[in-house]
């Protein structure tokens, strides 16, 4: 019996799957309440990356950190 896992590809066009019952639990979910959910990832990608970004430039003042966050998360890392 193959694994559930194999029966999914990605390729470019696409990002990422989303686990069918992560889907069914999102679908029950109020606009309001997708949106407060997306609105705390961001929150925690912006914290994460703050603080990576201040590990990796300790010497950087909070404005520079602030400023590399930003354009990381308008523009993409390169």
């Amino acid at each position: 019996m193959k694994n559930k896992l194999t029966k999914r590809r990605l390729d470019a066009g696409q990002i990422e799957v989303v686990d069918e019952a992560v889907a069914a639990i999102l679908r029950r979910k109020t606009p309001a309440e997708r949106i407060a959910l997306t609105a705390d990832a961001h929150r925690t990608a912006r914290a994460m990356l703050t603080a990576q970004v201040g590990s990796l430039h300790p010497d950087w003042t909070a404005e520079q950190v602030r400023a590399e966050v930003v354009r990381r998360l308008t523009r993409g890392a390169n």
